[in-house]
């Protein structure tokens, strides 16, 4: 079992590389399977999702390496085995973006439901209805969803809720469609913005990724490509959460502050100083943050991957503050460890009430995924003692050397696996 332990740390200095985005990276993998061809995608960061996304491709029968200049390279040839196995998919949700592309270009797919962390229900059924207006047939049996497409065709899908990965889905799918497909309600990410221009490269024709209306004109082949992944805005998130508790002042590299704004808006309301730089950001803090309601939307609000971070930091509020979960249901598990180590935060439905305290107090708590683990850091940052965090491998599924890159702006942390 592998465990960090966190003691208080000094103010923080120093500088920062963010990583390319997780959540961009997996459905680039993903989008590698509808052209035939060798890629190579820079900035995909080394954490264990990505290596299960390499396993799964090479289990469908392409070929995954990383160069020694850190680049990823996938090659496609001509037959691709249609199949995401359970074994594989059941490790992470990102794995049934595997399912438009595999419709596109092989006209048939066999995929698991998909796993990954425990949010509560996340039902896919809107990539479903949307994979069925282009024209695919789905039956559903023994955990398995088998579809099937003669031919895909463009048309007008609305989509309920501005879900990430249906609209990703949609837009690897549509690509080679006959026609014209437009998704309304479309999901507003940056990451889908990098998976659009991803597709344009290819040869694609697509329009508007990344606003509320996409247009797609399918074509009739796609090549393969080079691409660099945009950084990772949740990375951003967690290492100006941790700044926020144990203060002092840290410069962030390959940021993109324009996917952050209503993040700098909402720190610099808990008096957190930030300022853009050329290629990335400063920031600075110092005392308690102070009371902040937040609550999470589809972009361009607030992300439900920042929240635990942010719950965390308002531990050591100067007062009371709510945070709203308006996305997942079933996302607040992380919050009975946060009381453990003393922290007065109550659930109410889906709004936290956060009452700070000066001090947290070190104890063994435990990360139950990726995000909450990052939370218990931060918290453990402010908390007097020794803070042991219990199935840290969570956190290598979205966060590169983190550990190594926290010890070397002064976080008093170690690994032990």
């Amino acid at each position: 079992m592998s465990r960090l332990i966190v003691r208080p740390s000094a103010p923080l200095s120093g500088e920062v590389t963010i990583s390319g985005a997780k959540n961009s990276a997996l459905k680039l993998m993903a989008a590698c399977v509808l052209a035939e061809g060798r890629y190579v995608l820079r900035n995909v960061p080394a954490i264990s999702d990505v290596e299960y996304m390499c396993a799964l491709l090479e289990a469908m029968g392409m070929q995954t390496r990383r160069r020694e200049d850190g680049a990823l390279e996938i090659i496609r040839g001509s037959q691709v085995i249609p199949e995401a196995p359970y074994e594989l998919v059941e490790r992470m949700r990102a794995s049934s973006a595997v399912l438009g592309p595999l419709l596109a270009a092989m006209g048939e797919a066999r995929v698991a439901m998909p796993g990954g962390d425990d949010f509560g229900a996340r039902p896919i059924d809107m990539h479903l209805q949307g994979l069925e207006a282009l024209g695919a047939e789905f039956t559903l049996s023994h955990g398995m969803i088998h579809a099937r497409a003669e031919r895909l065709v463009g048309t007008e899908v609305v989509l309920d809720y501005p879900s990430v990965g249906a609209t990703e889905n949609l837009l690897m799918a549509a690509v080679l469609a006959e026609g014209r497909t437009t998704v309304r309600n479309a999901a507003r990410e940056p990451e889908i913005a990098d998976l659009g221009a991803f597709l344009n490269r290819m040869g694609g024709q697509i329009l508007g990724a990344g606003s509320s209306v996409v247009t797609i004109d399918g074509v009739s082949d796609l090549r393969a490509v080079e691409h660099t992944v945009i950084p990772d805005r949740i990375e951003v998130a967690t290492f100006l959460s941790v700044l926020g508790v144990a203060g002092g002042e840290l410069t962030l590299q390959h940021v993109r502050p324009d996917h952050l704004d209503l993040l700098i808006e909402k720190l610099g309301a808990m008096g957190i100083r930030i300022s853009p730089e050329p290629d990335g950001l400063w920031a600075m803090a110092s005392g308690r943050p102070r009371p902040t309601n937040v609550a999470t939307l589809p972009y361009p609000g607030l992300a439900t991957d920042y929240l635990p971070l942010l719950v965390a930091l308002q531990c050591f509020n100067t007062g009371t503050s709510y945070a709203t979960e308006n996305v997942f249901s079933g996302r607040f598990r992380y919050v009975g460890e946060l009381a453990r180590m003393g922290a007065q935060v109550r659930v109410d439905g889906h709004h936290l009430v956060i009452d700070g305290v000066e001090r947290l107090s070190g104890a063994p708590v435990r990360a139950l995924d990726i995000r909450a683990g990052a939370a218990l850091v931060v918290a453990a940052l402010g908390a007097d003692g020794e803070t042991i965090i219990a199935d840290a491998h969570h956190l290598d599924r979205g966060y590169e050397g983190l550990t190594d890159r926290l010890s070397a702006i002064g976080v008093q942390i170690e690994r032990l696996d």
